[in-house]
């Protein structure tokens, strides 16, 4: 009987000894993102900061911020000047500057005035990256969004396409915004060199609002009623020019219209016919990669707050294509928010 219990419990053994081996190979494979150390901080609180805060437009880019903070297990604000408006938004990055966040997400909305302001934040230890509208003269660390050069081009193409590429065309566009005159210059340059029947006419600042934008165009179409085309470098321009042609409709031809972005308001006129074609960019990819790239940054300064002077490599890509669609009647109803 002794030799019975014996057995018995060599093989309770032996299962207690394969239960606890097979619990360490499962705490060996655990999740890739934890093995990885992936994790930050919930005390941490990473800030986007944009402009016109309130449209559409930055929806799908907080998004992806928000979906990478809670992959992290980190912290964010979203802050904004409510206008179009450098002064105001300066203002709002000085804000967040003092309140020493672990890092900021920023579109600027003019390039050559934000650069001091974005130094003054890197300058105190701050990561900063830009996103969507970059100011490539200052110390950020990375720039992601749409080629917007390349944006340009396309867009001349679609307009060459829709106009049979000939004919006068037109821009209307934000030109002291940095990502707006890229796209202005792609257009403008891909018209010139391939594409001879066609011949930019204007180029009109809409000062990125629908009123001022309708007005732009009412002034163009008044000039050159035979006009085959305008191009609008973002949404509330794209409206506004919307609005101007449909009300020349009785005086003149009705020029191709192609604008920027997906906000509802642009896909419903792509949708009824009155924008042919609009430029889908990867909104919510500049919010999850920006968060992620800070998060990398700020975990290499808490460790060595000189190592980027001190010319150790980035951990992060100096630009990210976020990418570029062209949307038209025929694909719309994919863009809409789901």
């Amino acid at each position: 009987m002794k030799k019975l219990w014996f057995v018995y419990a060599l093989l309770i053994g032996m299962f207690l000894v394969y239960v606890l081996n097979y619990k360490l190979q499962q705490a060996n494979t655990t999740d890739p993102w934890e093995t990885a150390g992936l994790r930050g901080n919930i005390e941490d609180t990473y800030v986007m900061v944009t402009f016109q805060s309130g449209i559409d437009y930055w929806k799908s880019v907080l998004k992806g911020f928000e979906d990478a903070a809670e992959e992290l297990n980190i912290s964010v604000e979203y802050h904004g000047s409510t206008q179009h408006n450098a002064n105001e938004q300066m203002t709002v990055l000085e804000q967040v500057i003092a309140k020493k966040p672990a890092g900021i997400a920023i579109s600027a909305v003019n390039s050559k005035l934000l650069t001091a302001t974005i130094n003054k934040a890197v300058e105190s230890g701050i990561p900063v990256v830009l996103f969507d509208s970059g100011a490539p003269d200052s110390k950020a660390y990375s720039f992601l969004g749409t080629d917007n050069y390349d944006a340009g081009i396309e867009a001349a193409r679609k307009m060459a396409e829709l106009t049979g590429a000939k004919g006068a065309v037109a821009i209307i566009t934000t030109p002291d915004q940095h990502n707006h005159q890229e796209r202005t210059d792609g257009f403008r340059d891909t018209i010139r060199t391939d594409y001879p029947a066609m011949q930019l006419i204007a180029v009109k600042d809409g000062r990125g609002d629908q009123v001022a934008s309708r007005a732009a165009t009412e002034q163009i179409l008044s000039q050159y009623p035979q006009l085959a085309g305008i191009f609008a470098t973002e949404s509330n321009g794209g409206i506004g020019v919307a609005e101007a042609v449909e009300a020349h409709k009785g005086n003149s031809n009705s020029p191709k219209i192609i604008s920027f972005d997906t906000d509802k308001g642009t896909l419903d006129l792509v949708k009824e016919g009155k924008i042919a074609a609009t430029m889908a960019q990867g909104t919510w990819n500049m919010g999850y990669w920006s968060l992620m790239e800070l998060f990398h940054l700020h975990r290499d300064l808490a460790a060595d707050p000189s190592a980027y002077a001190n010319h150790k490599p980035l951990p992060v890509p100096d630009l990210v294509d976020t990418g570029i669609d062209v949307v038209t009647r025929a694909n719309v109803d994919s863009y809409y928010a789901k």
